[in-house]
C-alpha cells in the first residue's frame, strides 16, 4: 500500500482512535486532532504540486477484488489534487473553528468528529479513485455520513427532516450513477477511468452511450443540488455551522461538479452533454440567485447562493465541452470556460466558507440568524463585519476580489456561444448572456442585503439590550484566513493560476493538451474595456437600485402559489407513497404468524419447484441407502414423539423441555454416527438454549389457552404436503445428482495443507468460513447492543417516572410516557392504540396465544 493510499484511509483510522485519544488527553479538545490530521494531509498533498504542474500525474494501485476486476487505484492529477487540497485545507480550518464553536459540555464531540472524519475520508477516496466502483462506494459513503451530520441534532424535527430529504434525493441519484457506471462497463469492458478515456470516440456510437450519460448526470445533479434536485440543500442547513461550512460550501456539493469534470473527456463534444450540463447549470444559477433574495435566515441566504454558484460552475463545465468541437483559437476560447470553472470553484470555497462561519458567529453571539431581527452589529463586531464584507464583495463579483475575476471569465464564456454555429446555438445562444446577467444582478442584491441588514443600520431593541461582543479569536481566525484568501486570489491570481488551476483545467479537457496547446491561464485583474466589464457595470448599477428599493418589490415573491413549489411536491409524494405502501402491506400483514409462514413456504415452493423441474441432468436416487440400525429407530421415534408433542404442551416449560429433548436425541445420534465434535457442539448449544429459554419465559405472563374446535383448512394442508414432498424430492435429487466433484474432497485435502489443522470441522468453521463466522458474531453483537439500549431506555423511563409525583400523590409519568413512545411508537409495549392493527387469524378472530 502506497503513501497515497495511507493518506486516503488515514481519516478513517483517526476516526476509530478519536474516543481513545479523547480519553488519553481529556483536557484537549477533540477538534485539535482533526485539525492536525487535516493540516498534515494538506501539507503532504501540496508537496505533489510540483510534479503535477510538470505534467507527471501520480498513480498507485493494488487489487481489491481481482476476480471482479476491482482495484483501489489512486490517481493524483491536477483535478484530483485541487479537490484534495480543498477537502483537507477546509477541513483544517473548519476543525479549528469548531473548537470554539462546539461546546464540549453540551455536544457529543466524539460522535461529531468521528462523522466529520468519515466524511473527509469518503471525499478524499472519491476524488482520488480511478476505479468507477471504488468511486461509487466512496460516493455513497459521503451521502450516509452527510445524512448523519445533517441530523446531528436529532432531537429537532427539522434536523431529521433535512437529513432524510438529503439522503433520499442523493441516494436516488446514486442508484442512477451506479447504473450509468455499469452501462459504461458493458460498453467498454473496464471500470478504470483512464482506460475509458483511451476508449474515446467509439463509445459515442454505442446505443447505451446516451442512457449512461443521463444516469450519470442524474447522480451528479442530485449531489450538486442542481435544479430541480436542489430542495435538499436549504433544509440541510439545520446542521451545525461547521458542517455547513465544510459540506455545503467546499466539499460535498462539489462532488457532483467533480464527477462532471472528471468524466468530461468521455462525454464532451456531444450535443446532449453540452445542453444538459450548460442549460441545467444556467437554470440552477438563475433559480438559486432569485430564491436567495427572499430568504430571511442567514444560512438560508447562503444555501440558495450556494445553489446559484454551483449552477454557475456547472454551466461553465458545459460550455467548456465545446472545446472538443472546435480547433485553433476557438478551441482555446471555449477551453477558457474550463479554466473559469476551476478558478470559481476555488473562489467559491474561499468566500462561501468565510460567510458560513460568519453566520455561525452571528448566531453564536446574537442568538439569531434572522436578518429581520439583526442590524447595527458593526459597532460591536467590527472584525466579523470586515470578514463578511470581504466574502460578500467576492461573491457579488466586485474588484479587487477573486470572485470578480472568475465572474468576468464566466461572462466572457457565456458571450462566446453567440459566435458558434453548432448545436443550433445561433437560435438559443442569446439565452446564455441574458440569463447570466439577470442572475448576476440578483447575486449582487442578496450579497448586499446579507451585509447591510446584518451589520449596518440601527440595532434592534432586543439586540441593544443583549451583551453582544466580538467572537473569540479562535472563531475568527479561520474565516479571516478565507477572507484574506478571497482578496489574494483577486490581487495575485498568478499564485494559483499555473500551479493549481491550469493542471486541473487540463485534466478536464485533455484534448487541448493533446493538440500541443496549453490551457489559457493568464488571469489578470484588469483585462480592458470588454463586453464582460460593461455587463458588470450594468449589474452593479441595476443591483444597487434594486437593493435600495428591495422592500417595495420583495412582495412580488408572494404572488407565486406555495402549493406549486417543488418542496410541496416532495412532501406530497412522500405521503402518497407512504399511503400506498401501508395499503399494500396491510393486504398480507394481518398479524397472523401462520399466514407469514405460509407466504414464506409458498414462495419457497415456487422458486425451488421451478428450479427442480426445469433443470436438466437431475436424477432422483431411490435405493442404495445405509441400513438403519435398531437403536437408530428408537432415536428417530423419540425425535418424532418429542417434536409432535410440542404443539400439545399446556405450559411453556413443558414445551421448552420437549424441544430440548429433541435436541439431546440429535446429540445422541451424532455420537452413534461417530461425530463427537458435532455432538459436543449440539449439546452445548442445546443446554444454553434450554436454560436461557427457561429463564426468559419465567418472566412472561402466564400462558392463556382457549379451547377451539379443530378446523380443517385446505390451503394449509396443501402447503404442508407440498413442502414435505418438495423437500423429499430435493433430498433425493441431491443424493442422485453429482455434476461436480464433491466439495468434501477439497476440505479433506486442504484442511491440513492450507490451514494447518487436522480437525476438518474446526478448520471449516474457523478458516474456510471465517468471514461468515465473523458476520454471525457481528449480528449477535448488534443484537446485544440493541437489547442493552432498550433496557437502558426502559430503566431511564422508570427512573424519570418515579421522580415526578403530582400534588395529589399520583405519579406523573409524562416524561416516562414520552420515552416509551420513542421506544415503542406508542405508550408502551402492552398498549394497543386505536390505529394499531389487531392481530387476527384467517377467520378474522384474534389469534389465540399458544
Amino acid at each position: 500500500m502506497s503513501l497515497l493510499h495511507l493518506l486516503t484511509l488515514s481519516p478513517f483510522l483517526i476516526a476509530a482512535l478519536i474516543p481513545l485519544l479523547g480519553k488519553a488527553v481529556p483536557r484537549l479538545h477533540k477538534g485539535w486532532f482533526v485539525a492536525a490530521l487535516s493540516a498534515a494531509l494538506f501539507t503532504i498533498l501540496l508537496g505533489y504540486s510540483a510534479d503535477i504542474r510538470g505534467g507527471s500525474p501520480v498513480i498507485e494501485s493494488f487489487d481489491w477484488i481481482p476476480t471482479l476486476g476491482i482495484s483501489f487505484t489512486v490517481y493524483l492529477d491536477g483535478l484530483s489534487l485541487l479537490f484534495a487540497l480543498l477537502i483537507t485545507g477546509m477541513g483544517a480550518l473548519v476543525a479549528v473553528y469548531s473548537v470554539a464553536y462546539m461546546n464540549p459540555e453540551e455536544e457529543d464531540l466524539t460522535r461529531f468528529y468521528i462523522l466529520l472524519l468519515i466524511f473527509m475520508g469518503a471525499m478524499l477516496g472519491l476524488v482520488l479513485s480511478d476505479n468507477l466502483l471504488t468511486l461509487y462506494g466512496f460516493w455513497e459513503l459521503t451521502s450516509v455520513s452527510s445524512f448523519l451530520l445533517i441530523g446531528y441534532n436529532h432531537a429537532k424535527h427539522r434536523s431529521r427532516y433535512g437529513a432524510l430529504k438529503s439522503l433520499l434525493i442523493t441516494m436516488t441519484g446514486g442508484v442512477g450513477l451506479l447504473s450509468g457506471f455499469i452501462l459504461l462497463y458493458v460498453m467498454s469492458g473496464t471500470y478504470r477511468i483512464r482506460e475509458l478515456f483511451e476508449a474515446g470516440a467509439p463509445l459515442v456510437s454505442e446505443p447505451l452511450f446516451l442512457p449512461a450519460m443521463l444516469l450519470i448526470l442524474l447522480g451528479a445533479f442530485t449531489k450538486s443540488a442542481q435544479y430541480p434536485f436542489h430542495i435538499w440543500l436549504p433544509d440541510a442547513m439545520e446542521a451545525p455551522t461547521p458542517v455547513s461550512a465544510y459540506l455545503h460550501s467546499a466539499t460535498m456539493v462539489k462532488a457532483g461538479l467533480y464527477l462532471v469534470a472528471r468524466l468530461s473527456p468521455i462525454f464532451a463534444g456531444t450535443s446532449e452533454w453540452f445542453w444538459f450540463v450548460s442549460l441545467g447549470g444556467l437554470v440552477t444559477l438563475l433559480y438559486g440567485s432569485v430564491g436567495a433574495v427572499k430568504q430571511t435566515d442567514l444560512k438560508g441566504i447562503l444555501a440558495y447562493s450556494t445553489i446559484s454558484q454551483l449552477g454557475l460552475i456547472m454551466c461553465l463545465l458545459g460550455l467548456s465541452s465545446l472545446a472538443g468541437v472546435f480547433d485553433g483559437e476557438e478551441r482555446l476560447l471555449y477551453a477558457a470556460a474550463g479554466t473559469a470553472a476551476v478558478f470559481h470553484l476555488l473562489n467559491h470555497a474561499a468566500f462561501k466558507g468565510a460567510l458560513f462561519m460568519v453566520a455561525g458567529i452571528v448566531d453564536h453571539e446574537a442568538g439569531t440568524r434572522d436578518i429581520r431581527k439583526l442590524g447595527g452589529l458593526v459597532q460591536v463586531m467590527p472584525v466579523t463585519f470586515t470578514i463578511s464584507a470581504f466574502g460578500a464583495l467576492s461573491m457579488a463579483g466586485l474588484p479587487p476580489f477573486g470572485g470578480f475575476l472568475s465572474k468576468e471569465m464566466f461572462l466572457e464564456a457565456v458571450i462566446e456561444p453567440l459566435h458558434a454555429g453548432i448545436f443550433r446555438l445561433e437560435t438559443w445562444a442569446l439565452l446564455f448572456p441574458v440569463i447570466a446577467w439577470i442572475a448576476s444582478v440578483f447575486t449582487f442584491i442578496y450579497s448586499a442585503l446579507l451585509v447591510v441588514r446584518t451589520f449596518l443600520g440601527r440595532r434592534q431593541e432586543a439586540l441593544s439590550e443583549a451583551k453582544i461582543h466580538e467572537a473569540p479569536p479562535l472563531m475568527l481566525i479561520p474565516p479571516a484566513l478565507l477572507a484574506v484568501l478571497a482578496l489574494a486570489l483577486g490581487l495575485f491570481p498568478g499564485l494559483v493560476a499555473y500551479s493549481l488551476i491550469r493542471p486541473a483545467a487540463e485534466a478536464i479537457l485533455p484534448i487541448v493538451q493533446a493538440s500541443g496547446e496549453r490551457m489559457p491561464s493568464d488571469i489578470k485583474l484588469w483585462h480592458g474595456f470588454t463586453p464582460a466589464l460593461w455587463m458588470t457595470v450594468g449589474i452593479v448599477a441595476t443591483g444597487t437600485v434594486l437593493a435600495l428599493t428591495a422592500r417595495r418589490w420583495i412582495g412580488l415573491y408572494s404572488l407565486f402559489p406555495p402549493r406549486l413549489s417543488i418542496n410541496r411536491l416532495y412532501d406530497a409524494s412522500l405521503r402518497f407513497f407512504e399511503r400506498i405502501t401501508v395499503r399494500v402491506t396491510s393486504l398480507y400483514m394481518n398479524g397472523s404468524s401462520r399466514s407469514y409462514v405460509k407466504y414464506i413456504l409458498g414462495f419457497m415452493l415456487l422458486v425451488l419447484g421451478f428450479i427442480l423441474f426445469n433443470s436438466t441432468g437431475i436424477t432422483f436416487r431411490v435405493g442404495a441407502y445405509a441400513q438403519i440400525a435398531p437403536y437408530e429407530w428408537f432415536i428417530l421415534l423419540g425425535l418424532t414423539a418429542s417434536a409432535l408433542s410440542v404443539p400439545f404442551a399446556k405450559s411453556r416449560p413443558v414445551a421448552i423441555i420437549l424441544t430440548g429433548a429433541a435436541g439431546y436425541l440429535m446429540t445422541l445420534m451424532f455420537v452413534f454416527l461417530r461425530a463427537p465434535d458435532l455432538a459436543l457442539t449440539q449439546m452445548v448449544v442445546e443446554s444454553i438454549s434450554v436454560t436461557l429459554y427457561l429463564l426468559c419465559f419465567y418472566h412472561l405472563p402466564k400462558l392463556r389457552t382457549e379451547r377451539q374446535a379443530a378446523k380443517f383448512r385446505l390451503p394449509n394442508f396443501l402447503v404442508a404436503v407440498a413442502v414435505g414432498v418438495l423437500v423429499t424430492l430435493i433430498s433425493l435429487a441431491v443424493l442422485g445428482t453429482n455434476p461436480f466433484d464433491p466439495v468434501s474432497d477439497y476440505y479433506v485435502r486442504e484442511s491440513y495443507e492450507s490451514a494447518g489443522g487436522k480437525n476438518i470441522v474446526n478448520v471449516i468453521l474457523v478458516d474456510f468460513r471465517g468471514f461468515d463466522t465473523m458476520l454471525e458474531i457481528m449480528v449477535l453483537g448488534v443484537a446485544s447492543l440493541g437489547i442493552y439500549n432498550m433496557i437502558k431506555l426502559r430503566r431511564k423511563a422508570t427512573d424519570v417516572g418515579s421522580r415526578h409525583v403530582t400534588h395529589e400523590g399520583e405519579e406523573a409519568d409524562d416524561e416516562a410516557a414520552r420515552l416509551r413512545k420513542a421506544q415503542y411508537g406508542h405508550d408502551g409495549p402492552d398498549a394497543q392504540p386505536e390505529d394499531m392493527p389487531q392481530s387476527r387469524t384467517e377467520g378474522g378472530e384474534p389469534d389465540a396465544e399458544r
